[in-house]
């Protein structure tokens, strides 16, 4: 008996482990993606770090996938901070928010932007303004 509950004891420590790095090489992809967005749209990311806020399953095309809310924070002037997010599933970009220039309203992409995924983009910015 005493076998078998250190083996599971092993498993345990192991499963662990496991989730513990793949979280950890998801956390660095993500870090990666956010410099990446920041780059592509002028804005600078502070401390050079992303914090996981949210976990979430998410419908697309009829199907659920898990999706990852990764928060962080940018700068467009260097001076002011303002709250941004990241959706990640799998190590892509789901979609992601940013400040509007000027403001510290975030407006939320779908990661689909035609001159940088290849697909469609929903602004709600953009959705506000048609309504």
């Amino acid at each position: 008996m005493s076998s078998f509950t250190d083996l599971f004891w092993l498993f345990a420590a192991a499963a662990g482990i496991g989730v513990w790095y793949k979280l950890t090489r998801a956390r660095e992809i993500a870090v990666r993606a956010a410099m990446g967005l920041c780059k592509r749209h002028g804005l600078q990311l502070l401390d050079q770090s992303v914090g996981l806020r949210a976990i979430r399953l998410q419908g697309v095309n009829g199907a659920r996938r898990l999706e990852r809310c990764y928060a962080f924070e940018v700068s467009d002037d260097g001076m002011s901070r303002h709250a941004a997010r990241l959706w990640m599933a799998g190590n892509e970009i789901a979609s992601f928010s940013l400040p509007l220039s000027g403001s510290p309203e975030l407006e939320t992409v779908v990661a689909t932007d035609p001159g940088i995924y290849g697909g469609n983009v929903v602004s709600l910015a953009d959705r506000r303004r048609l309504q």
